[in-house]
């Protein structure tokens, strides 16, 4: 019985919502720089049918053997805390690189804070970490009672500052969330009050972000958001400073959340999901693709590469090169690569192995997960990701790097 009242309020609160929405401005294509993420612009290639070719490149991987240029690794900065995961980055105006995660004592303790700092290329080295926001700074800035934060994912806005969206959760678990957001004057140094996101008018729950954000040719913001309450599903919002005018469903049912979205044009985009399917189904990568710059999205057949219900990221370079990182298995977070599909081919295909803890016992493997991708010119690019919880891996892939791995699997694509 409880189930049935639940799903009728929330039937009614959709019929609400929609309602709300339904006067407000019409929609308009991606902007051709539709990254929210980096201030650079990206040429987005057309996305072809990816099937068993590309599952088969997958299956059987084989690193590139790197020689030169070699790959740049470090940390993000440490904290002192027990606990540290979801890790995101910014590039920013003056060729350095901004990174928010949250730290606690646990995921979802009282004690969690969201994390800044910022990365010099040149001197190659991370400042100190401050804190963005704790639970108490949230609590007055909202006006509400939060119990837990999480998720912090920055965007640019349209007129140059830096919006920070982040979860936060007043009652239950991460069910029971809603997205709120910060604003910065100066590239992150400092931030303005926290508001927050009305994505329902009647119950604003269970709305959560991970992923980059795109950009609209009138400066609005799309953000991929997700649910977890009742059903998994992904939703695209619509997003004007702080206020959500508009909000779209990206797949339905309990299977898909977390999406990240690779735009084709001015209204074409596909998205790929973290699959959260029952025990019986395909553990791989649901998808749905837009023709209406997400107005509408369709669901498509699965990207057939293992997904072990784990965040994915995604990235697409300046010369059409799409790239992911992901946990290429059907179970566990103990294996980590970088994939690539070249805008020429319709195959993913292993570029790196990042992470990998299969010859290790269960009981000692670690868990790599959560990866975000950038980049800050459109041919290199920069990720972090967890590292076993303890810690935020972060690897530099300079262009020199693309250039010669890319050349290495054509090679061994002749022989």
């Amino acid at each position: 019985m409880s189930r049935v009242i639940a799903l009728c309020f929330l039937l009614l609160a959709s019929v609400l919502g929609y309602l709300h929405i339904d006067s407000r401005p019409a929609w308009v294509p991606f902007a051709s720089n539709s990254s929210a993420g980096n201030p650079i612009e990206l040429d987005a290639s057309t996305e072809s049918s990816e099937g068993s070719a590309a599952a088969k490149a997958l299956k059987s991987p084989t690193p590139v053997k790197l020689i030169q240029p070699s790959l740049r690794m470090d940390w993000l900065p440490d904290t002192g805390a027990p606990s540290v995961h979801a890790a995101s980055l910014i590039a920013l105006k003056d060729g350095s690189v901004r990174a928010f995660w949250f730290a606690g004592s646990r995921e979802g303790a009282p004690d969690v804070v969201i994390n800044t700092a910022s990365f010099d290329p040149q001197a190659s080295r991370w400042s100190a970490p401050t804190v963005v926001m704790d639970r108490v700074s949230a609590e007055k800035g909202l006006s509400r009672y939060i119990a837990k934060l999480g998720n912090p994912v920055p965007a640019r806005m349209a007129d140059g500052r830096i919006q920070l969206f982040f979860v936060t959760v007043s009652i239950g678990g991460w069910a029971g969330s809603s997205i709120s957001t910060v604003i910065s004057d100066d590239e992150g140094l400092t931030w303005g009050q926290p508001q927050r996101l009305i994505s329902s008018p009647l119950i604003n729950l269970s709305t959560l972000v991970k992923s980059p954000a795109m950009s609209f040719a009138d400066g609005r913001l799309g953000l991929p958001a997700y649910h977890e309450w009742i059903g998994r599903f992904g939703e695209f919002l619509r997003i004007d400073v702080s206020q959500v005018i508009d909000k779209r469903r990206m797949s339905s049912g309990r299977g898909a959340i977390q999406p990240v979205v690779f735009s084709d044009g001015p209204q074409e985009a596909s998205a790929f999901f973290r699959q959260t399917r029952s025990s019986s189904q395909l553990k791989q990568i649901p998808a749905s693709e837009t023709k209406d710059a997400g107005q509408s999205w369709v669901l498509t057949k699965d990207l057939e590469i293992p997904n072990p219900n784990s965040a994915l990221a995604a990235l697409t370079l300046a010369n059409g090169t799409r790239l992911m990182v992901l946990n290429n298995i059907e179970a566990g977070r103990y294996r980590l690569v970088m994939v690539v599909r070249e805008p020429d081919s319709s195959q993913w295909q292993v570029i790196q192995v990042l992470e990998d803890d299969e010859s290790l016992s269960n009981n000692e493997r670690r868990e790599f997960s959560y990866p975000y991708l950038i980049s800050t010119n459109g041919e290199d690019a920069h990720l972090v990701y967890t590292w076993d919880r303890k810690k935020i891996r972060h690897v530099y892939f300079p262009a020199a790097w693309f250039k010669y791995a890319l050349s290495s699997l054509k090679e061994k694509e002749v022989q």
